[in-house]
């Protein structure tokens, strides 16, 4: 399996690109942001100005913007005994194809690219 086939497989081991840590994928997932927890004041897109949390409009989750071109995946540190939990990593080194874009970044619920490939679909969750 090549390095730029996103979303890879639960189980795939890859390398930081210094070669220090070895990371084996969990799943891709999407980062979020609750705007409740973000630090007084915080930005307000309408208007460009800062404001008290109380005040704030629009989604109280929202999602990282550097991840609609990188992908993010749950991982989890191999060979380490220091970091037992899994942690949300965006890999900045490896851009996204237009076509995953499209589905990395959907509001919709969409085959995966590998899927589509293959003539498989994903069942809804409800």
């Amino acid at each position: 399996m090549s390095a730029s086939a996103h979303p890879w497989p639960t189980g795939y081991l890859f390398e930081s690109p210094g070669a220090h840590l070895t990371y084996r994928v969990i799943g891709p997932c999407c980062r979020l942001y609750d705007r409740e927890q973000l630090p007084w004041p915080c930005c307000r897109l309408q208007w460009r100005s800062k404001e008290p949390s109380w005040r704030r409009i629009g989604r109280r989750l929202i999602a990282d913007l550097a991840t609609r071109t990188k992908p993010s995946y749950c991982v989890e540190i191999v060979g380490q005994s220091y970091r037992s939990e899994p942690i949300v990593m965006t890999l900045y080194t490896h851009p996204l194809s237009a076509e995953v874009k499209n589905w990395w970044h959907s509001k919709e619920l969409n085959r995966s690219p590998e899927m589509a490939r293959h003539g498989q679909t994903e069942k809804s969750v409800s």
